[in-house]
């Protein structure tokens, strides 16, 4: 704490004036004053006999006296509740609050604070030729200087910034030496080269340089830093002064009073002035830091140090292990009963999903050969057409062969017509049957591209007239894994519903185009019509089974390609073509990427 160094005489005369007025009026209720006297009992005295004096003069019927003791002494007399009021630095408070519940009612008022109040800080000196200490870092492997190593302002302060700079004052430094008050001695070794820089408290080099005792060119300040409102050099952050505080012994309208008076102090040559009290978490912040005081059982690494630290978390643990205990055989419990549910209900499920799969397979059978059955007409006259020609041909050499004129070329040239045309009529039937049986789905990689190639070729040789359908394949074509047959299905369903759209309509919009585009690890497949469209009350039930637009239709062909394209892991919609004409189908499919090793 900075020495305000009051007139002692002044002080004296007020001492004794108290102590006749104590004499003359009748017995007053004592209260007793313990403060921390680090610079002895009568620099203490001087220091704060004239607060005494006016706190018995502003509360004549309390006896206000001041005990001085040491660190030691000051905390056995709170233990023996021999004291009402503390005044004491930082440092020393935060350990007496945790011990002692104590309550600070007022902070000392330095002449020398910053703005937000705090004036307690450390420098960090060395002599003024050493260039190669400028930082706090410097300072590892070197001899340092400090007071003692409770002392709050004279060391503690810096080695939380010395810690903060990556420098343990404990063990990273080359040597701490601790030489006691008064701090000039701090000042002298540095000087006379004894260490390589010394810990003192701010504030402290201006005043001797203030009396003459010091000239601080021979210095240079390590770290320095610059707080608003505050003149001196520093080398730290800045903490609130010293507290005074009330034990719990105190009656709390006596320790409303006191710091009514303390308040109203004014600032003089005479009195220290006190300020509302300033918040020492920084305070608090510092000892956790350094492991110190209340907080001295972080350096214990015991079991019992370690209880004592971690003890909710243990406690806590240990609620978790029984809650965990208890649970477990509640779930084994549960597990056990629930067996047996689960095996009959998997059981069941897996027949659910045999019917819904058969079923399926029932109802994508039925929709193909509902395609079948609309296209049956044209299909007659698909395969009428060779076996017509087939018949011309065989007529045609029964006249020549009666007419004496067949020749081994014409006969040649009619027997490959004839070929051709069963040919043409086998494929028909073949597509047509490969289309209409009923088999088990099968997955493998399929080329989109010639699967939607044979999908026009299988609606073509179905139709009378077919219009135009011109499949757009892209550069890099997308395998995907699938059901060939089932997506051949989609995509006839989709060219039939697209011929369907634009029927009776001219002939440039009765064109269809297939796309394929790649989206990422997917492709993506459109079937483009240009036909009369469909309204948007009609499209938010497209999808929906039963709902059709056709007089002799199902409503069963979209839901079924929906549910197809689904099980493949893809997405089935429609959309109305960008010039609003027409509209367009799509689907997207995974796309499959062969493995290295299946590839070789």
């Amino acid at each position: 704490m900075k020495s305000f160094a009051p007139n002692f005489r002044l002080a004296a005369c007020g001492c004794v004036l108290a102590a006749l007025a104590m004499l003359a009026s009748p017995a007053r209720a004592e209260v007793a004053i313990g403060v921390f006297a680090y610079q002895g009992e009568r620099a203490a005295m001087s220091d704060w006999a004239p607060m005494v004096a006016a706190l018995n003069r502003e509360l004549p019927g309390h006896g206000f006296h001041l005990d001085s003791y040491d660190a030691d002494g000051l905390k056995a007399a709170l233990a023996a509740g021999r004291v009402d009021l503390v005044i004491t630095n930082p440092g020393y408070y935060v350990t007496l609050e945790t011990s002692f519940g104590l309550s600070r009612i007022a902070t000392l008022q330095s002449r020398n604070a910053a703005h937000d109040g705090a004036a307690l800080g450390s420098v960090v000196l060395a002599r003024a030729d050493r260039t190669d200490l400028s930082t706090l870092a410097d300072l590892a492997g070197r001899r340092v200087a400090a007071v003692a190593p409770e002392a709050f302002g004279g060391y503690l302060i810096a080695a939380r910034e010395l810690l903060q700079a990556g420098v343990d004052p404990e063990s990273a430094l080359g040597e701490l030496r601790f030489l006691g008050l008064p701090m000039t001695r701090i000042l002298d070794a540095v000087r006379d080269g004894e260490v390589d820089a010394g810990i003192v408290r701010a504030c402290l080099p201006e005043q001797l340089a203030r009396e003459g005792a010091l000239r601080l060119d021979d210095f240079r300040i390590l770290s320095p830093r610059q707080v608003d409102g505050f003149d001196c050099a520093l080398s730290s952050a800045l903490y609130p002064d010293w507290p005074i505080a009330v034990t719990r012994r105190l009656d709390p309208a006596l320790a409303k009073a006191v710091a009514r008076v303390l308040l109203a102090m004014p600032e003089n040559a005479e009195h220290v002035s006190w300020s509302v009290p300033r918040d020492y978490q920084p305070v608090f912040d510092l000892y956790r830091e350094l492991r110190l005081g209340p907080y001295a059982y972080l350096r214990e690494i015991t079991p019992e140090g370690l209880a004592r630290r971690f003890w909710p978390w243990l406690l806590g643990l240990l609620a978790v292990l029984v809650a965990g205990v208890a649970h477990t055989v509640r779930v084994e419990h549960l597990v056990h009963r629930r067996t047996r549910e689960l095996k009959d209900s998997l059981v069941a499920r897996e027949a659910a999903e045999h019917r819904a799969r058969d079923q399926q397979e029932k109802m994508e059978h039925l929709s193909r050969l509902s395609i079948l059955g609309e296209l049956s007409g044209s299909l007659a006259h698909e395969i009428n057409q060779p076996l017509a020609s087939i018949a011309t041909y065989a007529n045609s050499l029964l006249r020549r062969e009666a007419a004496g004129t067949l020749t081994p070329e014409a006969l040649r040239e009619a027997c490959g017509e004839i070929a051709g045309e069963a040919e043409r009529a086998s494929g028909v039937v073949q597509r047509i049957r490969h289309f209409a049986r009923k088999r088990a789905a099968v997955r493998e990689p399929v080329d989109l591209v010639s699967l939607a190639g044979e999908a026009r070729r299988l609606v073509a040789g179905m139709l009378v007239q077919c219009p135009e359908i011109a499949i757009a394949a892209p550069v890099s074509p997308c395998v995907a894994l699938s059901d060939g047959l089932q997506i051949q299905q989609v995509l006839v369903n989709l060219i039939k519903n697209a011929i369907d759209a634009a029927r009776g309509l001219p002939e440039a919009r009765q064109g269809i185009r297939l796309g394929f585009a790649r989206a990422g690890n997917r492709v993506v497949v459109e079937v483009a019509d240009r036909g009369a469209g469909l309204a948007a009350d009609q499209r938010e039930h497209l999808f929906e089974a039963f709902f059709t637009t056709k007089p002799d239709g199902l409503g069963l062909g979209l839901p079924i390609c929906k549910s197809i394209i689904e099980a493949h892991g893809g997405r089935l919609w429609a959309e109305v073509n960008a010039d609003g004409i027409g509209m367009r189908f799509l689907f997207q499919l995974p796309c499959h990427e062969p493995s290295d090793e299946s590839a070789a």
